[in-house]
């Protein structure tokens, strides 16, 4: 659920740690014309999965509680990214200050918008958690201009961000004084959506260009990141009398899928087609969240809520694109 924040991070490291070369260059080419029609598949994957795990959080939610939700999603995918870690013997990053800034990375990327997302669920619907989600663009557009100085502001996408966020306002029904919205759920799904543009600033000043692959420092991440639930889960809940099995089934398809084969794909995409058209998996996300948490949670759904939507979707467009350049001799 953080696509767009993982794209950048995998792009930034990887233009710092993967050396190019000639005698590499059509092995990729080749590799990627083997592959041309099964991205397509593999993103419309992705774009489902991350869909529907808001629905898979309220599912789990009504059965455990938000921290033991958050908890068991990353055990599950952790256990997929170390799968796939030793599949391909991948060793851990080394190194007290690579584990230092992955800690701080976990809380930020994992730990914190994953219990918040988890929390605001018990009391807004699935639609309206995805929506929130797609506002990360716009928190991370808004911060990057402050914190990192090769961002440079333009009109487009100054423009872009003002647009994004009068789309939310209409999703959250401003004109109406937000009758009938939950505001402690609705924040804590925003704050969950700008965590995300924190930790990815926070991964770029610090873990790009460390020399390890992203493999490594994601499994790395989300260990770490359910290292720090495991020792607050006890301290805020009790062991469940019972074990409600949907429940149990959506935590696990939250993880396992969710949070460990998404990364994968993700990888895949942003290292063959580029992290521009990965990053269009934003757009498909909360159409998704929206269409199954009407169809099969059956929440409600007013005019606002669609049409703020895409006005949001549209501000983040603008904030993500780049000028184009100028061919010189």
């Amino acid at each position: 659920m953080c696509y767009e924040i993982t794209c950048a991070i995998v792009v930034g490291m990887s233009a710092a740690t993967t050396p190019r070369t000639r005698a590499a260059q059509p092995v990729v080419t080749a590799s990627k014309r083997r592959r041309a029609l099964d991205w397509r598949i593999r993103f419309g994957v992705l774009s489902l999965i991350w869909g529907f795990s808001f629905l898979l959080i309220k599912v789990g939610t009504e059965g455990y509680a938000p921290f033991q939700v958050t908890l068991g999603r990353l055990v599950f995918g952790t256990l997929v990214l170390a799968g796939a870690m030793a599949w391909k013997r991948e060793p851990l990053p080394r190194g007290a200050r690579t584990w230092g800034h992955l800690a701080v990375a976990a809380f930020f990327l994992n730990a914190l918008p994953f219990s918040l997302f988890a929390y605001a669920e018990l009391t807004i619907p699935s639609t309206l958690a995805g929506i929130c989600n797609a506002t990360s663009p716009l928190w991370g557009m808004a911060l990057s201009l402050v914190a990192l100085s090769e961002d440079r502001p333009t009109r487009r996408r100054v423009a872009g961000l003002g647009i994004g966020f009068l789309g939310v306002l209409t999703v959250l029904g401003a004109w109406q004084g937000f009758h009938g919205l939950d505001a402690a759920g609705t924040a804590m799904a925003l704050l969950a959506s700008l965590s995300y543009p924190i930790g990815w600033i926070y991964v770029r000043r610090t873990l790009a260009g460390s020399g390890h692959s992203h493999l490594s420092l994601t499994g790395a991440q989300l260990l770490l990141a359910t290292i720090q639930l495991a020792f607050v889960t006890p301290l805020f809940t009790t062991l469940p009398g019972r074990l409600p099995v949907m429940p149990l089934l959506a935590v696990v398809a939250l993880g396992a899928l969710g949070t460990g084969l998404a990364v994968l794909l993700q990888y895949g995409l942003v290292a063959e087609v580029g992290p521009t058209t990965a990053q269009m998996v934003t757009y498909f996300i909360p159409v998704i969240a929206t269409a199954a948490g009407v169809a099969i949670l059956g929440e409600s759904l007013t005019w606002s809520t669609p049409v703020g939507a895409a006005v949001v979707l549209a501000g983040a467009a603008l904030t993500q694109s780049r000028p184009r350049s100028k061919s010189g001799a």
